[in-house]
């Protein structure tokens, strides 16, 4: 019986998420993302959901009305990317190991010609909404990374009028979670 032709939508997405994301996303924690990139892991995802669902690519349907079908509420794979990034980089900043070196290193001498590439670092600090050096602080604390972590990746509804966050820059300019700094 191929599984795939079965009317079963569950246990076809529950190979999706066991076998064919993590192969799809190996190593990823070391990939700097361009707009690009996230584009095409956005169509990589869609038409994996597409095949489950045995939609044909010309069939004219929305990416929401594909994911309401399937119970989500949003994508999932660009979400587990920057889960896995931004917990290896609080893995490698709290270490003092050679990753931590070559993250907080600097290349001596003129750089080249043309428009500088896109940093590692520089999708950390867009997705936490802070900069490298506040990041590497923060992740010093467990907790209060997991938290930001959590907040960075999590479900925001594009009707909520205010953006909340936990978090706020103690007296030293490094962000805090703890109610005693606030």
């Amino acid at each position: 019986m191929n599984i795939w032709k079965s009317q079963s939508t569950p246990l076809k997405m529950r190979i999706l998420k066991s076998c064919i994301f993590p192969v799809a996303t190996y190593g990823c924690e070391t990939w700097t993302l361009t707009k690009k990139d996230v584009e095409k892991i956005d169509a990589f995802e869609m038409k994996c959901y597409r095949k489950i669902l045995r939609i044909p690519w010309t069939a004219r349907r929305p990416n929401q009305s594909i994911l309401q079908e399937l119970g989500m509420k949003e994508r999932q794979l660009l979400k587990n990317i920057k889960q896995l990034k931004l917990k290896y980089f609080g893995h490698v900043v709290r270490h003092n190991n050679l990753e931590k070196l070559r993250l907080e290193g600097a290349v001596e001498g003129r750089r080249g010609r043309g428009r500088p590439r896109r940093r590692w670092t520089q999708d950390i600090s867009d997705w936490l909404g802070f900069s490298v050096r506040e990041a590497s602080i923060l992740a010093q604390d467990r907790d209060c990374f997991r938290l930001a972590v959590w907040e960075a990746t999590s479900y925001k509804d594009r009707h909520e009028e205010e953006e909340i966050s936990f978090f706020k820059l103690d007296e030293y300019g490094s962000p805090c979670v703890h109610s005693a700094c606030w």
